[in-house]
């Protein structure tokens, strides 16, 4: 099982939404990807809930049979439309791989 981690640090201000909107927004947008990506095990989106502002902002934990896997994730359509979005609206992003 490989566990796929993200975090992201959202702009105050972007594509004419605030960071707030811009977070719900992209929950729910990767909350509906199990349904629409068969290999995706889980997903989990956060949103940080501590202000100090050397914290990240969000959070995404999912699970995939294996790395093959998370690479067929990074190519999918539905994921790229989401990803183009991010891309936008982020400050910073962290993201880590690992096998459990």
């Amino acid at each position: 099982m490989i566990k796929h981690v993200v975090m992201w640090k959202f702009k105050p201000f972007a594509e004419g939404r605030t960071k707030e909107e811009n977070l719900l927004l992209v929950k729910s947008m990767l909350e509906a990807l199990p349904e629409k990506i068969d290999f995706l095990r889980s997903m989990q989106v956060n949103l940080n809930v501590n202000p100090k502002e050397s914290m990240f902002d969000a959070v995404l934990l999912s699970e995939f049979d294996s790395l093959e896997d998370v690479l067929r994730y990074r190519e999918h359509p539905e994921h790229k439309k989401i990803s183009s979005y991010v891309a936008l609206v982020r400050e910073a992003r962290a993201s880590v791989d690992y096998e459990e």
